[in-house]
């Protein structure tokens, strides 16, 4: 099991060094931005993670196929812990790109830091929080109702004119069972006719 244990210890925690400097190894007084706060917290959750399925752990999951192929199971455990922290990091940074959450953050920081020297009370034009509040997010909600009454007048505008091409070949289809029934009545009269004529030719005189 001493494999085992190197394995731990080799594939899991040491695979990436945390980002950027935690807030606790941090000078005292130095600010840390957001986004080195949320680098870390991902590391620290991956650091967690990989614990918590260490090579022990995954061991104990497939002993037989451990016993048979330890050195198999070692590089299955390597790439399987390599991929998660992969396939997780891919995530985290898809939603920080679709979220703009780094510049967010920055932005955030930057306000914090203009507003540390500032004696005057901070922004409120009402004086009332639930009204700043209210005037702030109001607006935006009511452009989000905008956008989607446009979008639910383009889907039914589309629902119209598609209820109205079926309609138009409805009647076209209609037209052509008329059609047919027309030229089978005219068909079955002159089958009639025929028969009529056919008839009165085979008399005798």
């Amino acid at each position: 099991m001493a494999d085992a244990s190197g394995g731990d210890a080799g594939s899991g925690r040491e695979e990436r060094a945390p980002e950027g400097l935690p807030p606790e190894s941090a000078p005292p007084g130095t600010p840390v931005s957001r986004v080195k706060l949320l680098d870390t917290m991902v590391d620290t959750f991956l650091q967690k993670l990989i614990a918590a399925g260490s090579f022990q752990r995954f061991t104990d999951c497939y002993k037989r196929f451990y016993q048979l192929q330890p050195d198999v199971t070692q590089r299955v455990y390597d790439k399987f812990i390599t991929q998660l922290q992969t396939s997780i990091r891919e995530e985290i940074e898809e939603i920080k790109q679709e979220g703009n959450m780094e510049a967010v953050l920055n932005t955030l920081d930057q306000i914090v830091e203009e507003g540390k020297g500032r004696t005057e009370p901070a922004w409120r034009p009402s004086g009332v929080p639930e009204e700043d509040l209210r005037s702030t997010i109001v607006p935006y909600f009511l452009q989000q109702r905008d956008n989607l009454r446009r979008r639910v007048q383009r889907q039914e505008a589309e629902n119209q004119q598609l209820a109205e091409a079926v309609l138009a070949r409805r009647r076209q289809v209609e037209q052509l069972q008329l059609q047919v029934q027309a030229r089978q009545q005219t068909w079955q009269a002159l089958y009639r006719e025929q028969r009529e004529l056919v008839a009165v030719l085979s008399e005798p005189e």
